[in-house]
């Protein structure tokens, strides 16, 4: 009789459980019993409601700060390990701290870089995530990283819009390689904004680098926090002449008061994933559900098959 490869099994950290009942339900399960104790003092534990031993399992969960969230996944690993499942595969729709990717001046950490040795130390075997904050960061890891792109879900969207006389535009120099690769998917033009930051957060000066009168702009950016950067861009461009000014960003942070600066600016939409979930609702912002595309990838990498069609640029 040949041997039948077992189903593996999906666990969520907490912050993520939404997204991982979606990706379960895609892959066609359903998720594992985890349970969760917490002291008075804010320490937790988590635990293993049913046997992984042997087993291959993912444990879904998002990082960005709190630190609770990075935390939480440490710890389901550690025990998953101390479990003996076989094949530990650490799910991070959103890499935090992953900002922190270099020294930009002395004495600072690299943040990225530890958050990696962690994620291995606590038992990861493989690692996927979306839209890394710097390609690099795959270098960090000793253990396999499956890189996904969320231009499998923008693409799509923005391909059904039917814009005339579409631009992609990068909100700073940084992501000029991400914005010349959907203008190469979408035959567009592109165009550059130059920032200059008076501190984190703080933009001190904006320039235009490129022509967007009567044009439909679209900022593309891999994420999204206070805001300041994409407003401040979409209210230059109209200035300049633009006819429209959309931004498709891959993971919405929103922190701070990034829901009234969109509000308030004249960006037409902002187009995020739900690989955070967001504090409230927006007319101005649409999610699109990555699930499926973490869905599929877990499937192809638990009976090795290829995703490499899951790379659009």
């Amino acid at each position: 009789m040949p041997y039948q490869v077992p189903e593996p099994k999906i666990f969520a950290c907490t912050q993520s459980t939404e997204l991982a009942k979606k990706i379960a339900k895609s892959y066609g399960t359903d998720l594992g019993n985890v349970h969760f104790s917490r002291y008075s003092d804010g320490e937790f534990q988590p635990s293993f409601e049913e046997s992984v031993r042997g087993a291959r399992i993912f444990i879904i969960g998002s990082t960005n700060p709190s630190s609770e969230n990075l935390m939480e996944m440490l710890l389901m690993l550690d025990a998953a390990k101390r479990a003996s499942a076989r094949h530990i595969t650490a799910v991070m729709p959103y890499f935090g701290w992953a900002r922190q990717d270099r020294k930009d001046k002395p004495r600072v950490p690299i943040a990225a870089k530890l958050v990696a040795k962690m994620l291995e130390a606590a038992g990861a075997t493989r690692i996927i995530t979306m839209d890394l904050h710097a390609d690099q960061i795959q270098g960090f890891f000793e253990k396999p990283v499956d890189h996904l792109f969320a231009s499998t879900l923008f693409l799509p969207y923005l391909r059904k819009l039917g814009l005339e006389n579409l631009t992609i535009a990068s909100p700073d120099m940084g992501g000029s390689k991400r914005a010349y690769a959907y203008s190469k998917a979408l035959t567009s033009d592109v165009v550059i904004c130059y920032k200059q930051r008076a501190k984190a957060n703080v933009i001190s000066h904006m320039e235009l680098i490129g022509d967007v009168k009567g044009k439909n702009v679209v900022l593309v950016d891999d994420l999204v926090d206070t805001a300041g950067t994409l407003t401040k861009a979409a209210d230059l461009m109209m200035e300049r002449g633009a006819v429209s000014v959309r931004a498709i960003t891959t993971h919405g942070l929103l922190s701070g008061d990034a829901f009234d600066k969109i509000e308030k600016s004249k960006l037409r939409e902002l187009i995020i994933t739900d690989s955070i979930p967001i504090s409230k609702e927006s007319g101005k912002v649409k999610v699109l559900s990555c699930a499926e595309l973490f869905a599929d990838v877990m499937h192809r990498v638990h009976h090795n098959t290829s995703i490499a069609s899951k790379f659009l640029m």
